[in-house]
């Protein structure tokens, strides 16, 4: 996937800064006004993405997903998503992962176009951009498993 580079590399020597610390101040902005997307595009282009399904998350995340949390990925992964509109970073993992399992179950053209609109909504509102407390979002751990 194509994004923007928004934070600093991590620490060479092993040592593990908090995302608030590796954000940068261009970053902080490109994440408030949701233009660090942009790029993403040309991955919906490729075929590669879509513009409305389950936003794609890090491959390391992968062994922990329970089997009904893994039907996230029955679809191709979108730039915006169930999760998004309701709740963005705000919402903790399991909140998040059962959003993108029911955009799998319902998804249609209507879902999208709903999708779609609400999505302008948050983001001209730059609402719920990080989590509270946090710069970005809490990784996922086990300690999120249901």
């Amino acid at each position: 996937m194509i994004k923007f580079r928004t934070m600093v590399a991590l620490d060479a020597r092993g040592g593990r800064a908090s995302d608030a610390e590796r954000l940068t101040s261009l970053g902080r902005f490109l994440r408030a006004t949701s233009l660090d997307e942009l790029p993403t595009l040309y991955n919906v282009a490729r075929g590669d993405m879509s513009i409305v399904g389950p936003r794609p998350l890090l491959m390391e995340y992968l062994p922990l997903y329970t089997p009904e949390q893994a039907r996230r990925h029955e679809v191709r992964p979108g730039i915006t998503g169930l999760a998004q509109i309701s709740g963005r970073n705000a919402l903790t993992w399991p909140e998040r992962l059962a959003l993108d399992v029911d955009y799998v179950r319902r998804r249609s053209f209507r879902l999208d176009l709903i999708i779609l609109l609400k999505t302008f909504g948050q983001v001209l509102r730059f609402n719920q951009v990080s989590a509270p407390g946090e710069a970005t979002m809490r990784p996922f751990t086990m300690d999120f498993q249901p």
